[in-house]
Parts: structure tokens; C-alpha cells; sequence
């Protein structure tokens, strides 16, 4: 048996949904949409309902935007490519204030475990990046774990022949952390010491 009313039940089962939330926090959620006026709520509402309706993925680099490009995409030089592992990096990586390149994110990285090969990742769209936009370097920011380490050195492979310098953050990052969790200070140093790999 339940045990609040449908109503207050199923939101809390909808906050139970997102990462990282448990029962309590999920409860202590809805009852701050009770609590709270009407229009809040429809806000909330509505604000949820936007972001699924107007953002959409970069046709560039993939980073979730509002317009077709991104605003990075639109104003940096684009002859620089970050390649990240997912939109989250990007967020993480723009703390670092200096970098004027752009992104690119490949939704994953190679990893055999879950069946994830090159094909399921967005290297060819990379790929045809660099052709396109006449790219002199692409540092590779994947995770410094085994999967990432792997997906970097197989980019760096098939970028090679193209005669484009291919770098690597330096290992300010600790090995098998996520980009994500890493401080402004620790990125920038590595961003400023990457090696070609």
C-alpha cells in the first residue's frame, strides 16, 4: 500500500527517477511543490516542458543549445577541438577561462564491456569535422580511465594520416576520475601541459 494519496505518490516516484535522489529527498521535493503557490509550480512545469521542447544538440558539437549552434561553436575558433565524452565536460572544461577552441562530444567512448565500438560514438562526425573546418589541433579530454584512454588513443590513430596534431590533457587528472569532478586549477594545468600523443 502506498503510502501518501496517487497524486503526491507519483511525484515523488518522478523525483525518485532522477540521479543521485532517494526516497527521502524525493518526498522532501514533493512537498516543496505542494507547499509552495500554484504559479510555482506551473513554472517548474513549464520549465521542464521547455527544455524538452527548445534544446536540442549543436549540429557542430553536440552540446546541448537553444539554436542550431551553439554559442561556442558560433564565436570560437574552430580550428582548436576539445573532445569530450559528454555534454558535462564541456561545462567542467569552460571553467578553464583560457581555452578558445571549441568541442566536440562523443556520447561515450569505446568500451568492449557494453558493446561500444567506434561506430556507436561520434568519431566519423569528428572526423569530418576536421576536414571541414581545417583543424590544426584536437586535444583529447576524454576520461583518464581505461575506456577513455583507449578511445583517445584510437582517435589519435585515425586522426594521424590527416596530418592534424593530436594532444592529451597532462595527468594533473588522477586515472580512472571523471572530467566532471575535477577542479578549475587542475584542468587548466592540464589543458596548459597536454602532450601529442
Amino acid at each position: 500500500m502506498a503510502e501518501f494519496e496517487e497524486p503526491i505518490e507519483r511525484l515523488i516516484e518522478y523525483f525518485r527517477a532522477l540521479p543521485g535522489v532517494g526516497r527521502k529527498t524525493a518526498q522532501r521535493y514533493a512537498f516543496y511543490v505542494i507547499e509552495n503557490n500554484s504559479e510555482k509550480a506551473k513554472n517548474f512545469a513549464r520549465a521542464i516542458v521547455d527544455v524538452k521542447e527548445k534544446v536540442k544538440l549543436c549540429k557542430e558539437c553536440g552540446n546541448y543549445s537553444a539554436s542550431e549552434i551553439c554559442p561556442i561553436c558560433a564565436r570560437r575558433n574552430k580550428q582548436i577541438i576539445c573532445v569530450v565524452q559528454e555534454p558535462k565536460d564541456v561545462v567542467s572544461m569552460e571553467k578553464v577561462k583560457s581555452f578558445e577552441g571549441v568541442y566536440h562530444i562523443l556520447f561515450g567512448c569505446i568500451n568492449p564491456l557494453e558493446n561500444k565500438g567506434p561506430n556507436d560514438i561520434k568519431i566519423k562526425e569528428l572526423l569530418a569535422r576536421v576536414s571541414k573546418d581545417n583543424v590544426k589541433e584536437v586535444i583529447m579530454a576524454t576520461n583518464p580511465d581505461v575506456e577513455g584512454e583507449a578511445t583517445a588513443m584510437y582517435i589519435a590513430k585515425v586522426l594521424k594520416p590527416l596530418g592534424v596534431k593530436v594532444t592529451r590533457l597532462a595527468q594533473g587528472i588522477s586515472i580512472g576520475s571523471d572530467i566532471e569532478f575535477a577542479d578549475e586549477v587542475t584542468l587548466e594545468k592540464a589543458l596548459r601541459q597536454r602532450q601529442e600523443i
